[in-house]
């Protein structure tokens, strides 16, 4: 069973980190995930003849543990796809305990009293010795293996306990960041995206992102280890020091959490804006089925109808609305234009688009009076749910999602933004999970936008947490932009976002459920002066630092890494 604690340790970090998410946000145990990790990485396998290969293999269990678990609801489309992005992404927790053990505190060299401290430890040695009836030298002698240990401890320093809590913590923040990036990127259910529903917490990612959140939890996830180990060590040479390190951290985290509650005090000028969003809830084989188009058109003029009682100044339907494509000479097509000249309403509605060959996921807007049309074509496409990587080249790849997938949506190339009737409005039409991702979010509004829109079709994953963990990520997205945004979704979640990250309407039934069908309509404010914050006006600075520092940090670790693989080639 102690040869197993280490694995079950990094098992249970994986665990915790799970816990963090929906459905369950137990999101207070974001701040003590990792300790079990890495007190499995620092605290064992000394005998062990390839040490880093054990750490990596630790922090491969714990990511398969976490990320197994938290996509769980990838299986409602495709188990292969699951096994694959939990297999991969789990390298990143690798990578991150690999760090872990390469970083690892070693014993200092006992150093030799001197001078007059070397006196007056003599002198305390011989009178205890006298008080004991025991001679000097067998004193002496005994006390040495205390001093030596005492002088081989390397976690008494605050300042280099703190180092190392810094240095791990832009580690986890630069791994989070490549997984977000590399391969097109899927960044969710980071450790800082767990806080999302703390909302004094999560104002600072209007000036970090979320890798600022991240970098708090993992620092405080190191030092907490460090401190209880500085804490058993103290107590075994009977000296105790101020714990700078921890002061710190604590203090980092009430300031965070004081610029939050101090933050959402400040407001700015602003206009309300009347929204009506769609749910209608089809089922994902009835969706693109022109057997049921018909009814798919009734259910929408039914609902619109409901939703026109408000006179709202936007109608939003969801991602992908219509049964076929909306070009001219299909039925979908007629149907939308009728129904906007009828109406007399700027409606905003996802579509499929095609030009020649290619099909695009796309988000079409029509004004209240019929003059005007815009189409955005989204840029960010879902691996495996809107492209298959590496579909012509690497073999067998595209029976992953099987027949989900038949063909590859084009990639869009323009950050379009819609201007409503009321001009002082203009929208940034997010996609499906665009909306989690603040690089694309922030160029929108770099280019006038002032409302965030998300138009998503979640009824993919069916009645899983899926779309729970999307609007989790998106609302950040809010934060980070101080905008209002506005979601329709096929099957949930359909909600209203402030500026400060608060869900102030969500659509659910009687029981509370998300999986409804039904109108949510209701009032945003939306900036009219907009001061762009400084996440909008630098974009993932924070990360960019933390990846500068972790590069610096394994530059000054090369001459060790090369003795190391000398030694092992010897």
């Amino acid at each position: 069973m102690l040869r197993l604690w280490p694995w079950l340790a990094a098992a249970s970090s994986g665990l915790l980190c799970r816990l963090c998410f929906a459905p369950y946000d137990q999101a207070w145990l974001c701040w003590v995930a990792l300790t079990p990790l890495i007190t499995a990485v620092w605290f064992s396998g000394a005998e062990v003849k390839r040490r880093w290969l054990r750490d990596l293999l630790l922090g491969y269990v714990a990511g398969l543990t976490c990320f197994w678990s938290v996509f769980s609801w990838l299986t409602t489309v495709t188990v292969p796809g699951w096994f694959l992005v939990g297999t991969y992404m789990a390298i990143y927790f690798a990578g991150w305990s690999w760090l872990c053990g390469l970083l690892r505190p070693a014993p200092r060299k006992p150093r030799p009293l001197e001078g007059l401290e070397a006196v007056t430890r003599r002198l305390e040695e011989k009178r205890a010795a006298e008080r004991a009836g025991t001679p000097a030298q067998e004193s002496r002698s005994s006390a040495l293996p205390n001093e030596s240990w005492q002088d081989n401890s390397p976690w008494l320093s605050s300042f280099s306990n703190l180092r190392l809590g810094i240095l791990l913590a832009a580690t986890w923040v630069t791994m989070e960041t490549v997984r977000g990036t590399l391969f097109s990127g899927w960044g969710w259910n980071t450790l800082g995206s767990a806080l999302h529903a703390q909302w004094a917490m999560i104002q600072i990612v209007e000036y970090t992102g979320v890798p600022g959140l991240s970098f708090l939890v993992a620092l405080t996830n190191v030092i907490l280890v460090v401190t209880v180990r500085r804490f058993i060590d103290e107590t075994r040479v009977k000296q105790r020091r101020p714990h700078f390190e921890f002061t710190l951290t604590m203090a980092a985290i009430v300031g965070v959490i004081g610029y939050g509650v101090r933050a959402v005090q400040v407001g700015q000028p602003s206009t309300s804006v009347r929204v009506a969003a769609l749910q209608p809830n089809i089922p994902r084989e009835q969706k693109f089925s022109r057997d049921f188009a018909q009814a798919t058109f009734e259910k929408f003029v039914g609902l619109s109808q409901v939703a026109l009682q408000s006179k709202p100044d936007l109608l939003m339907w969801p991602e992908s609305s219509m049964p076929d494509p909306v070009v001219p000479g299909t039925a979908s097509y007629q149907f939308v234009m009728d129904f906007s000249k009828e109406a007399k309403v700027d409606l905003l509605t996802g579509v499929i688009d095609e030009e020649g060959k290619d099909a695009y996921n796309a988000a079409l807007f029509v004004s209240g009076d019929s003059e005007r049309v815009g189409l955005y074509r989204k840029l960010h496409l879902v691996p495996f749910g809107e492209y298959v990587p590496g579909r012509h080249t690497v073999p067998g790849i595209s029976a992953i999602v099987g027949d989900q997938v038949p063909e590859d949506f084009g990639f869009g190339k323009e950050h379009t933004v819609f201007q409503l009737t009321r001009p002082e409005i203009r929208v940034a039409p997010l996609i499906c999970f665009e909306d989690t991702i603040g690089e694309l979010t922030r160029q929108f509004v770099l280019r006038g936008a002032n409302l965030l829109a998300n138009v998503t079709n979640d009824g993919w994953f069916l009645r899983s947490a899926g779309s729970q963990q999307h609007l989790a990520n998106a609302v950040f997205r809010c934060v980070e932009m101080r905008l209002p945004m506005v979601r329709s979704a096929n099957t949930g979640v359909t909600c209203f976002v402030n500026e400060f990250g608060r869900v102030t309407q969500i659509l659910l039934d009687d029981t509370g459920s998300q999986f409804t069908e039904g109108v949510l309509t209701g009032e945003v404010q939306v900036p009219i002066d907009y001061v762009p914050t400084f996440y909008v006006r630098h974009g993932e600075l924070f990360a960019h630092v933390c990846a500068a520092v972790t590069g610096l940090m394994l530059l000054g670790l090369l001459p060790r890494l090369v003795r190391r693989k000398a030694q092992i080639a010897r």
